[in-house]
Formats: C-alpha cells, sequence, structure tokens
C-alpha cells in the first residue's frame, strides 16, 4: 500500500476550536479535525488521519458503511457501539480500545456519554 501524506514533524495540536467542524452528514456535537492526508470518497483514493470528538450525550441513529479501511483508536472517554435511534443500549467502551474494519463493513451507531477523542486513519486498498 502506498500511503501519500506530507511529511510533519512534532508540533502541537490544537484541542481547542480551531480546525474542528462537524463531517457532512454527522450530527452537531460530533466534530472532527484532519491531522494528515486527504480521502476523496468519490475517486476512492487518498487517505486521512483525523481526530474525531463526540461532546457528552451525542450518538448517532444509523449504522454507518464506508468503501474505504477504518483504524480506530479511543484516545479518552467512552464510547459506546450498537445503541438504538434513541440513543438506548449498546456495548460501552473505555479508552485505550481499538478496532479496525475493512471495507463494506456496517459499524455503529455510536453514542459518548462522558464524551470522546478518537485517533482514525482511513485509507483505500492500492489497486
Amino acid at each position: 500500500m502506498t500511503i501519500n501524506k506530507e511529511h510533519k514533524e512534532f508540533h502541537p495540536v490544537d484541542m481547542g476550536t480551531d480546525g474542528w467542524h462537524t463531517p457532512e452528514g454527522y450530527p452537531s456535537g460530533i466534530q472532527q479535525k484532519i491531522l494528515a492526508g486527504s480521502l476523496d470518497e468519490e475517486a476512492q483514493t487518498g487517505n486521512r488521519t483525523r481526530l474525531l470528538r463526540f461532546g457528552p450525550g451525542v450518538f448517532t441513529t444509523a449504522p454507518f458503511v464506508h468503501d474505504y479501511w477504518e483504524e480506530v483508536y479511543l484516545v479518552s472517554g467512552d464510547l459506546t457501539v450498537g445503541n438504538d435511534e434513541n440513543g438506548d443500549g449498546g456495548e460501552p467502551f473505555v479508552q485505550h480500545t481499538y478496532a479496525c474494519r475493512p471495507p463494506g463493513v456496517y459499524h455503529g451507531p455510536f453514542k459518548s456519554v462522558e464524551g470522546c477523542v478518537l485517533l482514525e486513519a482511513h485509507y483505500y486498498d492500492e489497486s
């Protein structure tokens, strides 16, 4: 697999408000900050590393599925996987847990009781 990302040395990451935005299709209270790379879902190319954070009490209501690989590390907080459309139920996880999902795997919905920060890597298989 070829990973084309810009060279970045250690530098501070602003965990405040700068550079965060809600991804298209996500509910308010979930924000991402792209750390490196770029993913073009239309062309099915590229890769990205991002932080994704949930505010306390925020949840999604439907499973996700995408055509790229996804690796997720729960850096801090709590994340529940498999809640219903009201945010109830599911399996809770705490910081320092990890998931690796191939393309086409349904996952979620998700919620966080206290809020969380995830480190995610997304990439396409090399053609």
